[in-house]
Formats: structure tokens, sequence, C-alpha cells
């Protein structure tokens, strides 16, 4: 028998050698659990507005948006932080609106508890309610982050988000983060635009922002030039730090406040009626109101009359009662609705 030659065994050694590794190779598994989730692929992604986790329980209602053809206004029952009901306690009504609004609403509920966030597609023919419906969703859920941050007591910080206050020259809202008990950031995620009102903002609202963070309170001084701004700015940031709750992490007061650990004060989202806007703020201690105010209401002509005479009735109903149930003033009727309707919010903040 013909020898092999050595050269040519080292060869063939080699080459199975070789083949021998990319067997193996060929046997590893495409991936492993911990590249997949490393990639993404395990864990779902943080979708911005999506529903706080953490325990949230009730409900909370988001901030009345205003759109071409009126208010839309969400309300989120939540349980152990995910949204269980989702309903718009208002939206547009009268005419061609009132089809639309049938149509498209219960298809908007129904996917923000399919989605548990904002991200939900507009419905088909009813673009400008949806956009409506939900941006005043996603207030809805910022207010119930917050919420959860305080309820798990740790030190992680909060985004609220201002009721929207109109002024002479457009509306106005602003976002904080509180952390720690201070605003850390402030921002004005509306403010009027526009011609002359373009260069006031640009100039005004950066003054503002900073002014919130250094005092960590509503109670700053009004840019000049920016009255109507101003003004618009800061009741907007009370109504953010309102809705901080009170002895959470982040819980900043608002101007004014002093109303220590045991209570806390809460504003209620604006309320459209017939004769004006109505919004509701109270202070609840101990699960109970013991205070409530109107801090807007219908006025001018027969409506000053009106708004005096109802108004201290329906504040004294709201303390007396510790709820929204309470009955309305003979003769304010759209008062008395409105008023009701921001009192529920605001209760509803407070977790009450």
């Amino acid at each position: 028998m013909k020898k092999s030659h050595p050269v040519r065994r080292a060869v063939l050694a080699g080459a199975a050698t070789v083949s021998g590794i990319v067997l193996l190779l060929s046997m590893k598994p495409a991936s492993d659990p911990g590249s997949a989730q490393a990639a993404g692929g395990q864990v779902p992604p943080a979708a911005a507005g999506q529903a706080p986790q953490g325990g949230v329980n009730g409900a909370v209602t988001g901030d009345a948006q205003q759109t071409q053809y009126g208010p839309v206004q969400v309300r989120l029952t939540m349980s152990g932080g995910k949204i269980t009901q989702a309903e718009a306690v208002q939206a547009p009504k009268g005419g061609r609106s009132d089809q639309i609004t049938a149509s498209s609403v219960p298809r908007l509920n129904q996917a923000v508890v399919a989605a548990q966030s904002a991200e939900i597609d507009a419905v088909s023919g009813a673009t400008y309610t949806s956009a409506g419906y939900k941006k005043s969703l996603q207030s809805a859920l910022d207010k119930a982050k917050a919420s959860a941050g305080a309820s798990q007591g740790s030190g992680n910080a909060q985004t609220l988000t201002g009721d929207v206050a109109q002024t002479q020259y457009g509306p106005v809202q602003v976002r904080v983060t509180v952390a720690g008990g201070k605003i850390t950031k402030a921002e004005a995620v509306q403010a009027p635009k526009g011609g002359r009102s373009d260069q006031i903002t640009a100039s005004s609202v950066p003054r503002l922002n900073q002014a919130a963070v250094a005092a960590g309170t509503a109670d700053i001084d009004a840019v000049s030039g920016a009255t109507y701004t101003s003004a618009g700015y800061k009741k907007s940031l009370q109504s953010a730090l309102d809705k901080a709750p009170a002895g959470g992490s982040g819980s900043a007061q608002g101007a004014g406040s002093g109303s220590g650990a045991q209570a806390k004060t809460v504003t209620g989202s604006v309320a459209q009626t017939q004769y004006g806007p109505v919004q509701v703020r109270v202070t609840v201690a101990g699960g109970k109101i013991t205070k409530a105010e109107a801090v807007q209401a219908p006025k001018g002509g027969r409506s000053d009359q009106i708004t005096s005479s109802s108004v201290p009735r329906l504040n004294q109903a709201a303390v007396a009662a510790g709820t929204a149930q309470i009955d309305a003033v003979s003769g304010a009727t759209y008062t008395s609705a409105g008023y009701k309707q921001s009192l529920q919010s605001a209760l509803d903040q407070a977790g009450g």
C-alpha cells in the first residue's frame, strides 16, 4: 500500500478541524434571550403617553381641549395602574357634530382601553374631535402619572401640565417637572403666536420659565410688556402646582397655598357654559372639602348678578356635601352645571 505523504496528512487534518469548528458554530442558536431583550425584542417599549403603572386607582379627568367644533374632555377610570374605562365628558354637539360624536367617541374610548396609552389612531371623518380627545387624554395620563409617583413615595420627578389659560392674545399652558418638592423645569406648551405675539412670547416665556424654577411657586413677577401672557402663564402654572399631590415626592406648593401636609388645593378643569367658563378650586383635608371657590365664572351684564348670587351658595353646598352631588341654584342652571362639572374634575384629581 502506498503511504500518504506527511504534508498531505497535515493538510487533511487541518481541513477536518476547520470543518468541525464550522459545524459546531452552525449548531449555536441564532439568538439568545439575553440579546433579544437587549435589543428590545422581549420588552415592550415605553411609548409616550403610556398608562402609568404603580397602583393608580380611581378616576382622573383630563383638561378640556378646545376644537373647531367645540370642547373635548376625557375622563379615565383606572385600577392597578391600568385604564379600565375611558369616556368623553365633553364632546362637540349640535347639528352634524351630534352624528360625528356619536360615531367617533365610542371608538376612541375603546381604542384607549386597548392601547393603554394616548397613542391611538384618529377616527376617519372626525379629525378635530380625535385630536382634541387625544390631547385631553394625554393630560389625564400626565395627572395619573403624577399621582402614581406620589403614591409610591419615591423621589422620582413628576411632570404636571396646567390647565389652559385663555388670554386676550391666545391660550397659555404651562408644564412643570417637580422633584423633591421643587420645580426643576418649566415650559410653556402653548403661548400666544402670530404677528407681534411671536416677539413677545419669544422674549417673555424663557424669563417666566426661569422665574418659576427660581421661585418654586406661581408667585412670580409679570414680564414687562407681556402682561397678558404673564397672567395666563401664572394661572396655568398655579393649576399645574395644584395637581401635585400634597405630601408627595413632588408636591411643590403654589403661591399662598399654605395648606400644610394635611391639606391640598386642587383646581378643576374649566367647564364651558353658554354664558362663559366656570372653574372651581377646592381645598381638601382629611378626605373632606374645607373650602370651595370659583376662580372663573360667567360675567358681564345679567351674568354678574347671577354669579354673585349663585356662586357663594354653590361654594357652601360643596363644603357641606363633600362631593359634586349638589343641587343646582334656581335661576342659575348653566352656572350650576358648569360648577358641578369643574368641581368633579377637581375631586377626581384629589382622589376623592
